[in-house]
């Protein structure tokens, strides 16, 4: 009696073979038999992108979740088995980076509350009470205003004023309190 079996009925299925089935007919088999082989080997790859061991298994889970759900879109005609499931291990270590470094969303940050819209009148009353205030720097004497200017305007102490003017810092200090009760009196009496 002559044996009819080729020598390759008896070759155990290729990982092509293994996820065709998974993919076709949800083969529990076939997917415990590439979960053997690869969970290992993608851990080990997923160590040398830079995971430590807990992400490392964390994804390698999320890989072979992955290739249960989409076993039937694997395309053997494309690429290996080992290709689209370490692609797709490279793609979700992507996407675990990507979580990493986006930071968490803190609902307290005033950044992220718009500025209120400023009312109309409030605007104008703005606008009139610039306009008081440069009518009454006008009325100030020439260098009591430039006095103001330089301590309030361009913040200089009065230290550097009284050098910059060769005046003594009693007499700068002097000027700036008489211009601001001159300023105080001129804003009262218009409102």
């Amino acid at each position: 009696m002559q044996d009819t079996r080729t020598p390759m009925a008896d070759a155990p299925p290729s990982l092509e073979d293994l996820l065709v089935a998974v993919g076709r007919d949800q083969d529990r088999l076939a997917f415990g038999a590439l979960f053997g082989h690869f969970a290992p080997r993608l851990k080990t790859y997923l160590r040398r992108l830079g995971c430590d061991s807990g992400a490392a298994e964390e994804i390698v889970q999320e890989v072979m979740l992955l290739v249960w759900r989409r076993a039937e879109t694997y395309d053997p005609v494309q690429a290996s088995a080992s290709t689209w499931m370490f692609t797709i291990a490279r793609n979700k270590r992507v996407d675990s980076l990507r979580r990493e470094q986006r930071p968490e969303i803190d609902p307290n940050d005033p950044a992220l509350t718009p500025d209120p819209v400023e009312a109309a009148d409030h605007r104008v009353e703005v606008r009139e009470s610039n306009a008081r205030l440069r009518a009454a720097l006008k009325e100030l004497p020439p260098e009591q205003a430039e006095l103001l200017r330089m301590a309030y305007f361009e913040d200089k102490p009065h230290s550097l004023i009284s050098a910059e003017h060769g005046i003594p810092l009693g007499t700068v200090k002097s000027r700036l309190r008489l211009a601001m009760d001159r300023l105080r009196r001129a804003l009262h009496e218009d409102v």
